[in-house]
């Protein structure tokens, strides 16, 4: 039987789609492999959303390189659509295949190397979502890909196309079939998930979606992926606020600057006040929500004051958490054509700078929870000290003692400690499968 490794870097619409073709190859008795592990395929599904995402492309691709032997080293995703001659040209690399193409993966390689796949197995493979996710006890389900929006910083829509919405029906179908293969957890995945509809079903809009999600699916734990903050409204959070025991109280909504003269730069498509008025509904209708963005500094024209602005807004919303990023290039992108650079080494000093908020933010907020007893999915044995690895409904990693056997159920923990972004926790007695108690 031959061995199939993944590597998945980037969003989890990229994880679901490495799934999804992992599944594929299954299909021809392709058993799956850890990455580190000797394999007669690795695959590797590649980011493009900065410079720093390509190199860290090019350093795996290059690690696996070297270690390959008489492997094939397969590219795929969106670093292969936005510059796929540097990435064929790579050294160990046998095969790249762009997002057009990635769907068809399994086709293309057995094509390519039909002495690798054996004969008789039944090819035929539904369209959809996926069964099993490898060595995870949590699932994505891709809703919809690309995106219409066309900021002035941003490639996804160069590389992933024009919003795409999967049917209604199929969404339901999907969530149905993962809970069947035993998944506790769901989390709906996309680039813009906000705009779902599905005219044909009459579901208008995602917390239509939601609606149907709940009464014709068992799913006990619905988790959101990343909510541009414009299509966030007051039905959506007073239905996750009336609907707390299901779908996850956790909203992430990327910001990426606070200071309304570079959102219009961006062309993003709301200023600060309408942010706040969203971050504000959700924090009084949702209690104990958790917020995480993304945020940019050192766009073109960035002064310190529009800095300030961010910094202030980081501060005032209160984020749970935030991934910080220093503007990247992309060529193909409007912001390509605006000359208004800020020197590197202010960028980077400005990213610190906002780390530092960050954390100082989140680790506070953190420490308060210390002593409270929450719900957590054990997800996977942790790195290191011999703990298990679980998360709350608010996205909370906790670090627990206990048996393997527990990864994928339920437990009540109550939080003993925190680093400042994970936490400690020890189990309730007598409490196994947990209720929420907050």
């Amino acid at each position: 039987m031959k061995r199939l490794a993944t590597h998945t870097l980037g969003c989890r619409l990229n994880q679901f789609e490495t799934e999804k073709i992992a599944e594929k190859l299954g299909r021809f008795r392709f058993q799956r492999a850890p990455f580190e592990e000797r394999a007669d395929i690795y695959l590797i599904n590649t980011c493009t959303v900065t410079h720093k995402a390509d190199a860290t492309c090019r350093q795996i691709i290059s690690n696996v390189a070297r270690r390959k032997g008489d492997a094939k080293l397969v590219v795929v995703g969106c670093y292969v659509e936005s510059d796929r001659e540097t990435v064929a040209a790579l050294e160990g690399v046998d095969l790249v295949i762009d997002n057009k193409n990635k769907s068809r993966t399994d086709i293309i390689l057995r094509n390519k190397w039909p002495e690798m796949f054996e004969q008789g197995t039944d090819v035929a493979c539904e369209n959809g979502g996926v069964s099993e996710f490898f060595g995870r006890s949590r699932a994505w389900l891709k809703i919809s890909d690309g995106c219409n929006q066309s900021c002035a910083f941003c490639i996804i829509p160069t590389v992933r196309g024009s919003l795409r919405n999967n049917s209604a029906e199929n969404v339901v179908r999907d969530v149905g079939r993962l809970v069947n293969a035993g998944y506790c957890e769901v989390t709906l995945t996309g680039v813009h998930i906000g705009h779902f509809k599905d005219k044909r079903a009459k579901v208008g809009s995602l917390c239509d979606l939601l609606k149907l999600l709940l009464d014709k699916t068992n799913v006990s734990r619905l988790r959101i992926s990343s909510l541009e903050p414009q299509v966030v409204d007051k039905e959506l959070i007073r239905f996750m606020a009336e609907n707390q025991n299901r779908i996850c109280r956790y909203l992430h909504l990327p910001l990426q600057s606070g200071s309304n003269r570079i959102l219009g730069a961006m062309r993003r498509p709301y200023n600060r006040e309408r942010y706040l008025e969203v971050t504000a509904l959700a924090r009084s209708e949702i209690p104990q929500v958790v917020i995480g963005a993304d945020v940019i500094v050192g766009f073109p024209g960035e002064t310190e004051d529009d800095f300030l602005a961010t910094d202030s807004l980081v501060r005032e919303v209160q984020f749970d958490n935030a991934f910080t990023f220093k503007y990247s290039v992309r060529d193909g992108t409007p912001a390509v054509k605006i000359r208004e650079h800020v020197p590197d080494e202010l960028a980077g000093e400005r990213l610190e700078r906002l780390i530092g908020t960050v954390r100082e933010v989140a680790r506070r907020k953190n420490a308060n929870l210390v002593g409270s007893t929450h719900e957590v999915l054990v997800e996977k044995e942790a790195r290191r000290g011999g703990l298990l690895q679980s998360r709350t409904r608010a996205n909370k990693i906790v670090l627990i003692e206990g048996s393997a056997e527990t990864i994928g159920s339920y437990r009540l923990v109550r939080l003993t400690g925190t680093t400042g972004s994970t936490f400690t926790g020890v189990p309730v007695a007598g409490r196994e499968l947990a209720v929420l108690v907050e």
